[in-house]
Parts: structure tokens; sequence; C-alpha cells
């Protein structure tokens, strides 16, 4: 007698309950991570967190400009001088990898996303800071000495040794300064790992790099929102990701205030002053590399200049909040929206 187990559940193959956990880290990049995803179990969650943790700290660690550390070279130690000059640096492979993206992303970018910008963005940074720290006191960097520090800020001093994974600075005045890509890019490195070990079902939020590894479990996407720039309360979008990232770049979070006016940290390399075409722009796209630089470099371009871009690269889509609050959005936004 054949007996079939169609009749009988119990002889079924089932699928493991999955459910949902989080965990969440303030040690990485000056931000928050949120890791969330779907487990058998809290143990086999933690395990995969602690990976992406672990693979997270190594990449800010490396990436750091302010930080060095015993027994490793990292973007500290490139940007030091020695005798008034760079030292050619052995580095970890994963900084030689990120910087070539880096040289690719400036030409894509026409220049408007440039890591070699550190002199320039250094002074920002002083000035930002003091005046976060006395704001009766704060004030906007001398022109001419952000003018004398642009004539510093050249890609071409950027010398990469691929063969030897070795780093130059040749100008002793340029430092780098990879705010951003550095975070897109730890993210996109540790998603692909990820996937190449057959995980789905996860999704990795380092201070609003979200991205998505697989679907939910039955096949749904992920809800990610976008935050209201003008600081009303919820969000302005809702969008549906499956494997792909979202990145924003606003004015809106990190800034500080002279006479009234606020002054972000989104530097336009051509005016050495915060860009203000925009209050917040949104990039869509599979890899979180692209949409960290992408979102930076567009936050610092005309709309017609940043639509451009966009619309000739494929798998990428944007928004833009100006200040009065009108939205526009590249051609295929609208088939990631949802509504909730």
């Amino acid at each position: 007698m054949i007996i079939s187990c169609a009749f009988f559940p119990a002889c079924q193959k089932r699928e493991p309950k999955l459910e949902k956990f989080s965990e969440y880290s303030f040690d990485y990049f000056d931000t928050v991570t949120t890791i969330t995803g779907y487990a058998d179990s809290r143990e086999a969650f933690d395990k995969i967190a602690k990976d992406i943790l672990s693979e997270l700290g190594e990449y800010h660690r490396l990436f750091t400009i302010y930080h060095s550390y015993e027994g490793m070279e990292n973007l500290r130690t490139v940007n030091e001088l020695f005798g008034g000059a760079h030292r050619t640096v052995t580095v970890d492979r994963k900084i030689i990898d990120m910087l070539l993206y880096a040289k690719e992303m400036y030409e894509l970018s026409h220049g408007k996303m440039n890591v070699a910008m550190g002199s320039v963005l250094s002074i920002w940074h002083e000035y930002r800071n003091d005046g976060i720290d006395d704001p009766d006191a704060a004030e906007l960097p001398p022109p001419a000495r952000l003018a004398a520090a642009a004539e510093h800020t050249d890609i071409g001093a950027l010398v990469i040794d691929e063969e030897n994974s070795a780093v130059t600075l040749t100008d002793p005045k340029t430092t780098l300064d990879v705010g951003a890509i550095a975070k897109g890019y730890a993210v996109e490195m540790i998603a692909q790992a990820l996937e190449k070990r057959g995980v789905t079902g996860y999704v990795i939020n380092v201070g609003g790099n979200v991205r998505t590894i697989g679907n939910k479990p039955g096949g749904a996407g992920w809800t990610v929102g976008i935050e209201d720039p003008l600081g009303g309360d919820g969000y302005i979008a809702y969008l549906s990701l499956s494997g792909e990232s979202l990145v924003t770049s606003g004015s809106y979070q990190r800034y500080y205030i002279v006479d009234g006016k606020r002054y972000h940290h989104i530097i336009d390399p051509e005016t050495l002053m915060p860009a203000d075409f925009f209050v917040s722009v949104s990039v869509l796209t599979k890899n979180s590399a692209l949409g960290d630089a992408l979102s930076t470099a567009l936050f610092c371009m005309t709309l017609d200049e940043g639509s451009a871009l966009v619309e000739s690269l494929d798998g990428v889509e944007a928004e833009w909040v100006f200040p009065d609050g009108t939205l526009k959005v590249s051609s295929g936004w609208g088939e990631y929206l949802k509504e909730r």
C-alpha cells in the first residue's frame, strides 16, 4: 500500500518558523547601527549580527581619519606627516579597494565627490565643532583660508600602488576625508559577503545608509521610510526594497548656526561652502557604496545636472527635496513607492 504524505502533515518537511530580531550599536562611524533580520532563534540571529558588527568595526578602524590603532596602518596614518611629507603607507587591501572605488566616483560625479577634500573639510569640521561647543562665538571659516586649502584637493595627489598595497599622498598639504563614501562602502562589502554565504532576510542600517539583503520571509519587500528633512513628524515617502539600498544625505542633522543661519556639513567643492540647492537627496540603488557617493554628489549639483547623471545610470533612482518642501524624483522612483 502506498500512502501519500499529503494526507499526513506530520510526515511533511516543515520550514522552520522565523522570528524577527534586532541589534543596535553606537560604536562605529560615529553613528547608530541597526541590524534587523529573521532567524529561527535568537542565537542564530546573534551569530549573524556579531559577524556584521565585527566586520563593521574593522572597516571603521581602517577608514577613520581621527584615531590610530596599535599595529594598524589606517587612513589616519596615511594623512600623517613625517618630516614635512607624507610617507608611502602599506595598508590593508580593504583601503586600497575603497580608494580605487572613490576615484571612480570622483570621475562619475565630475569631482563633486572628492575624498581628497580633507584640507577644506577639516577647517569646516573645526569651526562647526567650536560653534556647537560655544554657540555665542560661532563663526564661519575665513574665505581666504578655505581658498588656500582648496589648492591642495587634487585627486591626482592620491597615488595608489595596487601591486604593493600602498598609498602615497604626493602633496604634503593634501589629506583624505572619506566621510562621503566610507559608511556606504563598508555596508555594501558586508552585505555582499553575507549574500555569498546565502544569508537573506536582513537589513543593515548604518546612520541612514540602509542596505537590504533579500526579502522578508514569504517574499515581501522591506518597507523603508524617508524622514521629513524640514522637521515634520513622520516620513515623506515609503519605499519597498528587495535587496536594494537607500541612502539619504541631508542638511538637517549635522550643522551649526552662525548669525541665525544654519551651516551644514556637505561642502560643495566648487564654492567651498555648504551646498544650498536642497535639504535632502535620497538615492536608491543596489550598491550602497554607489548610493552613498551619489547622495553627496547630487546634493552639490543642480537638479538638471543631477537628473542627467541619475538617468544615465542603470538601476539608480533619486528623490530631491527643496528648501520649500518641493519634491522632484527620477523617472523610475515611483516603481518603489509604497502606500502605508
